[in-house]
């Protein structure tokens, strides 16, 4: 467990990047409920691992890759005692203007129900990439090589791409 003086440096931390942990829960659970459980579990892990953190490296990169497993873990556990259901427009925050039209609205939210079917590391790499984080940020969370992150990318676009041929058929 990180020390005393560690825990102002940590809080100071937690308090600059909490986008990230609300961004994931969001992504994994439906009911509130759930997404503070999985809150509060993201955190603990984090104070847990805090002295295990490198300052060589970016805090927020560390940071997706322990939330993301433990919400990876959460969502299985969850889904395996049937009390957790995900839905599509809770997947990705997406902030549009006022004057949209219909058909995109239709269209983002096609897009969150295919990105929600999708298998849970699959799920992580979409979240990332829609976040604007490069390859390599991806590899360093995810725990996969940028070359695998890249491969992963294109056929998760070919994925959607189809998934969007086959609604408008």
């Amino acid at each position: 467990m990180p020390t005393e003086p560690d825990k102002e440096a940590f809080v100071n931390l937690m308090q600059e990047h909490k986008g990230i942990i609300y961004k994931i829960c969001n992504s994994y659970c439906a009911k509130r409920e759930d997404r503070n459980d999985l809150a509060q579990e993201i955190v603990y892990q984090l104070w847990k691992c805090f002295n295990s953190f490198n300052p060589d490296y970016k805090f927020s990169t560390w940071m997706y890759r322990i939330a993301l497993n433990v919400a990876i873990s959460f969502y299985r556990k969850e889904r395996k005692s049937g009390s957790m259901i995900v839905y599509p427009e809770n997947l990705i925050e997406l902030k549009e203007e006022q004057d949209e039209s219909a058909d995109k609205e239709k269209n983002i939210s096609l897009l969150q129900q295919f990105i929600s079917q999708l298998k849970e590391i699959d799920k992580s790499i979409m979240i990332l990439y829609l976040e604007d984080k490069s390859y390599k940020e991806i590899a360093e969370i995810t725990g996969l090589t940028e070359t695998n992150v890249a491969t992963r990318i294109n056929r998760i676009k070919e994925i959607l791409k189809n998934n969007f041929s086959n609604t408008n058929k």
